[in-house]
């Protein structure tokens, strides 16, 4: 929940990269994160240090031998030598740090380079970002100051990316229900926003209910996980739970920098093209949640010999890789394009035969196809499956409000619409207007049809008419009526 004054600085940020040239949201994002990682780095290490004294243990600064690399040593320099020293000196000692107590990212940085052109932007920047004060926030104002930059990012990737509204995220992240000791993986992860929202999650689910807020938008807020208690379990959640995976080195290292502003100090990001034949696909993940590209294809060759499907289609090669991943009882939610739900290619038909009769098939959500503008206008579905046992019946719902008007301006409304009525109707697989419970083998005889429209039963409203004799009379009084009034305007005008 960022006040108007944090917000201001940071749209003051943004500006001032677009003033200076750096016109392309998703580059100027990742420079800023470049200047954020510098800042917080001095900051943790001073933390570290501190905590280190007070066990009276030795500690290694990782700017030893490195002083001049402090955000503290260079931060009043004038524009131009600061400009000098960043590039020069600052960016390749963060490109070549290694992995230890503190929170780097060196095997992300290989490929990164440092590209704010102007001396007056940078000292600008560094300015603002000082002024920002992110270490002394609480982790979800970091978190928040980090996902209010993301919300920069408001054009179409390519290959069909385009980020994934918050709301939507913490809605499947509610119907998968992540805990702590399970494993939970997005193999497309984008700037991460699913691997935060399961981390969010379960602190939320380990607060005391009387502390958590919630924001206008549905977030909440104030989730310190007060009731996890064992240091094993925080050392698990901030080490080896969360993994993600993105083919994009800049979406690498976005995400590994929204992971530490949320807490996550050893994010577990990793640059890989997941559908290539270089991924070793393990079934080690008890939670999937992904958003994976629709309009991508991948090149025959690459293909990884483990898929089954016969198609360079993205969409459909992502949901065998979930299934793939996926330990027996681990569930998913992942979203896919309406053509998922009714494609009558062998290759869809397949993918859709594959998941209810080798999983359980719990939900397929229908989303309005506003949902993801103004990237996109396709229309999209939630589908919610549990790797093992065969389905039986499956939950639909035809979601029509998402709480945001459904044009390219996206208005808030509540933030909410008919999300909430999802999540509670979900637990008990209710029918009402908006849902339906449809059995394993109707579906089966619809070509295993996923589309709701196929098994919503269409009421027709009988509409009464009056009786033809009641319809004249009611004219012919009408004309009667008429005929008076005229009468009395002519009597007027003489």
């Amino acid at each position: 929940m960022l006040d108007s004054e944090l917000k201001s600085k940071i749209n003051s940020l943004r500006d001032k990269f677009w003033a200076g040239g750096i016109s392309n949201p998703l580059t100027a994002i990742e420079q800023i994160s470049y200047l954020i990682f510098m800042k917080r780095l001095e900051d943790l290490d001073t933390v570290n240090q501190k905590r280190a004294e007070a066990r009276k243990e030795k500690y290694k600064s990782v700017f030893q031998g490195n002083s001049n690399c402090r955000w503290s040593h260079w931060k009043y320099f004038n524009a131009e030598d600061m400009l000098n020293h960043v590039k020069d000196v600052v960016f390749p000692f963060i490109k070549n740090l290694r992995n230890g107590s503190s929170v780097l990212y060196a095997e992300n940085m290989k490929d990164s380079n440092f590209l704010i052109p102007k001396p007056s932007l940078l000292q600008e920047a560094v300015s603002i970002i000082d002024e920002l004060n992110i270490t002394s926030r609480n982790q979800d104002i970091q978190g928040d100051i980090y996902e209010y930059l993301l919300s920069m990012l408001n054009i179409s990737g390519e290959n069909g990316q385009f980020r994934t509204p918050r709301h939507i995220i913490r809605m499947m992240t509610e119907l998968v229900n992540p805990k702590i000791g399970e494993k939970v993986c997005d193999p497309a992860a984008g700037t991460a926003g699913f691997l935060i929202a399961s981390y969010e999650h379960i602190l939320k689910e380990n607060t005391s209910k009387d502390i958590v807020k919630y924001d206008e938008y549905g977030a909440p807020h104030n989730i310190v996980g007060d009731k996890i208690v064992d240091k094993k379990h925080w050392d698990l959640l901030r080490r080896h739970t969360f993994y993600g995976f993105d083919f994009e080195s800049t979406m690498v290292r976005i995400a590994t920098m929204n992971m530490i502003l949320h807490g996550i100090e050893h994010p577990n990001i990793i640059r890989f093209d997941t559908l290539s034949k270089a991924f070793q696909q393990k079934s080690e993940y008890d939670v999937i949640l992904a958003n994976p590209p629709f309009a991508g294809s991948i090149d025959k060759s690459d293909i990884h010999d483990n898929f089954k499907l016969d198609t360079t289609k993205t969409e459909l090669l992502f949901l065998e890789l979930f299934y793939n991943l996926l330990n027996i009882g681990g569930r998913a939610a992942v979203i896919v394009p309406n053509g998922v739900l009714f494609g009558s290619s062998n290759a869809h038909i397949k993918i859709r035969k594959m998941i209810l009769e080798n999983c359980q098939l719990e939900a397929v959500i229908s989303m309005p196809s506003g949902v993801f503008k103004p990237y996109s206008g396709v229309g999209t579905a939630v589908l919610v499956f549990t790797k093992g046992n065969k389905t039986d019946s499956v939950w639909f719902y035809e979601l029509m409000s998402d709480g945001y008007s459904l044009d390219d301006k996206r208005d808030f409304i509540d933030g909410k619409g008919d999300i909430p009525d999802v999540v509670e109707k979900f637990k008990t697989k209710e029918s009402s207007i908006k849902s339906i419970t449809v059995p394993f083998e109707e579906i089966k005889k619809n070509n295993y049809n996923f589309s709701i429209s196929q098994y919503k039963e269409i009421i027709h409203e009988e509409i009464k008419y009056d009786d033809p004799k009641k319809i004249i009379e009611n004219v012919s009084k009408l004309e009667d009526d008429i005929c008076k009034e005229l009468d009395e305007l002519k009597k007027m005008i003489k």
